[in-house]
């Protein structure tokens, strides 16, 4: 059956950069090619720019960002450490099970769906905890939260960012902020197709990391000799084949992101989301998010209460090839999520979306 093209403006995948779709169709290479190994480098490097991270330990991980968090997690904390984590919506939740898989003493810090991650009230959770871990942009909700209190006063601890949907939509600067270790995913501002998670560690994190971790896949020790900190030597150490065409994809993409300069991005994604809030706003629908903390790239609106929000997601499909999210948990029937991200930040994309859901919630 042939696929129809579709718009893609749900919490992800969005539609890929152009430039990251050509860059499939080159040539596969080996994940031992000595052209591809450079290829790897300069992604490590460029993914170095859009974290804001000196980190030498910084790759593109061969799997979705839902690995990056088990990565980050398998790597850091073992059976009785403690783990904060801020729960503010689906993936704060993922959070606390993938630390309680890991046998950590988890200690969770919630807080109303919606709203931004309250740092004195993480920071008061525990007096010493190994690690600290919190959504910069939850997915969920399209709610926004400021790490840098989180940083300010982790003392000892280790800070965990998940940067899923921040990373190439917003600014992001682990290192000015105090961010341990982040990870993210390709399918949404990076402007990728789904299949990779980019991932950070600094040293303050790496010489505490568990020596032998249980998945062996991700463990960060053995993948250091192909990827990341084994940039520019002369020999890596077979881990597994890497999925080179992603590879290749993403570097594809980070270049066309830093062409366009990182700031001029996040720009135009701040106008995108602006333009789609205002938009929603004037047809008389309301936001879900905090005021204040609502992400440009991922906006949560209520669904209208005489509105059957499947039945309009299902013809803004059917009729217009077009894509949104509902909402998950207890806001599944009662939120959408819009996400305008990556190559789909742009001013023609909101008249497109608003125009569909005007015409379809008119009939």
């Amino acid at each position: 059956m042939p696929l129809r093209a579709r718009t893609l403006l749900g919490p992800g995948p969005s539609n890929p950069y152009p430039e990251a779709t050509v860059a499939l169709g080159q040539p596969l290479l080996g994940h031992l090619d000595p052209v591809f190994l450079q290829v790897l480098d300069e992604t490590s490097d460029r993914l170095r720019q859009v974290f804001g991270t000196a980190n030498r330990r910084t790759l593109p991980l061969s799997a979705t960002g839902s690995a990056g968090m088990e990565a980050a997690f398998v790597n850091t904390v073992g059976p009785g450490d403690v783990v904060v984590v801020a729960v503010n919506g689906l993936f704060g939740e993922r959070m606390v099970d993938v630390a309680g898989r890991c046998g950590a003493t988890v200690v969770r810090v919630d807080h109303e769906w919606g709203q931004p991650v309250d740092a004195d009230r993480v920071l008061a959770a525990h007096p010493a905890p190994k690690l600290i871990a919190a959504v910069h942009a939850e997915t969920s909700t399209g709610a926004l939260s400021d790490l840098t209190p989180l940083a300010a006063g982790k003392g000892d601890a280790l800070l965990l960012a998940d940067c899923v949907t921040s990373l190439g939509g917003i600014p992001v600067q682990l290192d000015e902020w105090g961010v341990d270790l982040a990870y993210s995913g390709a399918q949404k501002c990076l402007g990728v197709a789904p299949g990779l998670a980019p991932f950070t560690i600094n040293d303050r994190a790496w010489e505490r990391r568990i020596a032998k971790p249980q998945s062996w896949y991700l463990d960060l020790g053995m993948l250091g000799g192909y990827a990341g900190e084994a940039a520019g030597s002369g020999g890596r150490t077979y881990h597994h084949t890497a999925p080179t065409g992603m590879v290749v994809s993403l570097h594809a993409a980070l270049g066309r992101i830093l062409d366009e300069g990182l700031d001029a991005v996040h720009a135009r994604h701040a106008e995108a989301g602006r333009l789609l809030q205002e938009g929603l706003q004037a047809m008389g629908l309301e936001l879900f998010a905090a005021e204040g903390h609502r992400l440009p790239e991922l906006t949560t609106v209520r669904v209208p209460d005489e509105v059957d929000s499947a039945a309009v997601r299902k013809e803004l499909l059917e009729r217009y090839d077009l894509e949104i999210g509902g909402g998950v948990g207890a806001y599944a029937a009662s939120v959408w999520r819009i996400g305008l991200m990556g190559h789909n930040a742009r001013p023609d994309t909101v008249t497109l979306v608003l125009g569909a859901l005007r015409e379809v919630l008119g009939r």
